[in-house]
């Protein structure tokens, strides 16, 4: 059986854009009791069984913070990059954002999972997570609901100035963002679970406000970054529902990509392409065997995690996300003249 579901969302800007669309198109084939039995066999035979206690989350004890309102990891806007890897020790990965700086992540196998960015004096100037290592000063946490956040915070921002362009914050729900202690912080609700909060960002200010244009100037470098950045945070994702954590698949990437840059050149935003292949068609056309296979796609978000989240809060999107047959992830990603990035997520199993 083939699933095609299609999300609609407003215009985040306000100046007149396209409005963007999510879609997923799944195969439908179901393989996870079969995978399941030879998983436990595997390790009955190799004794490499977890226990209870060994496959827990090692939570991360919070404490609240002292200088601002949230905390993410125990990690403040202005910490100091040394103080912080004391703690963490070095980031598992680095890559181009949209802000011209970098996101550092941190995790042991996406336990405790957090993305951090840093100006040039190694000063935290962005931080990000969708697990739970949000401390605050008030009673918001993730698991908080959208009306508990209101009644704490007020009304949240409608608008947000940048140099030479205003940003809506219309959104259908699916976020708040709050200017709190000279910063902007966006908490993310999961409209699947009673809008409860899942994910923050929070940003310096100036930061947000500096961007001279609603997206990033497309780049090789940040092409890469958003590909790793959604294939680290859907693990992340994952993990905190207690899936499996997929491997990344280069070949998969590339099949990916491809398709992103093809939508960006035409002018097009389907599963289908121009010459009628489906993403099941241009995997086997790149010599990449699968038992069952997915595919997301997303295009306008200004950041794989404004991606991600749009896709959570999609029933269809989310289950290819959520699909604990899936073992493997390419993420592939483009941009179209107007410097609006493709995404192209496509799942497997072999």
């Amino acid at each position: 059986m083939i699933v095609l579901i299609a999300f609609f969302t407003k215009p985040l800007w306000e100046e007149p854009v396209e409005n963007f669309t999510t879609q997923v198109f799944d195969q439908g084939l179901n393989f996870n009791s079969m995978r399941e039995q030879a998983v436990s066999l595997y390790d009955s035979i190799t004794g490499n069984e977890e226990t209870d206690e060994q496959s827990q989350t090692k939570a991360l004890e919070l404490s609240q913070p002292e200088a601002q309102t949230f905390s993410i990891g125990n990690i403040e806007i202005g910490d100091k990059r040394e103080q912080l890897e004391e703690r963490l020790g070095e980031p598992a990965r680095e890559t181009t954002n949209e802000y011209g700086l970098q996101w550092s992540s941190y995790h042991d196998n996406y336990q405790n999972f957090l993305m951090v960015t840093y100006d040039q004096q190694d000063t935290v100037q962005g931080l990000y997570t969708n697990q739970d290592l949000v401390a605050a000063q008030n009673d918001i946490a993730l698991g908080t609901t959208k009306s508990e956040v209101h009644e704490e915070l007020g009304e949240a921002e409608n608008a947000i100035r940048h140099s030479g362009f205003n940003m809506q914050t219309n959104n259908d729900g699916e976020y708040d963002i709050y200017r709190i202690d000279g910063n902007y912080v966006t908490i993310f609700y999961d409209i699947h679970e009673n809008d409860e909060v899942t994910a923050m960002q929070i940003v310096k200010e100036p930061l947000e406000t500096e961007k001279s244009s609603p997206y990033a100037e497309a780049s090789d470098d940040l092409k890469e970054g958003f590909e790793y950045q959604l294939f680290d945070i859907t693990n992340a994702e994952r993990l905190k529902r207690g899936l499996n954590v997929l491997d990344w698949n280069e070949e998969v990437r590339q099949t990916a990509r491809k398709h992103s840059t093809d939508m960006a050149e035409n002018h097009y935003f389907d599963h289908t392409n121009p010459e009628g292949q489906s993403p099941f068609d241009r995997m086997q056309a790149d010599g990449i065997t699968f038992m069952s296979a997915g595919e997301n796609l997303a295009q306008g978000q200004t950041s794989s995690i404004f991606a991600h989240q749009g896709l959570m809060n999609s029933a269809g999107h989310r289950k290819n996300i959520v699909n604990d047959g899936f073992s493997e992830l390419g993420v592939g990603v483009d941009f179209n003249e107007d410097n609006q990035p493709l995404y192209t997520e496509n799942f497997l199993t072999q």
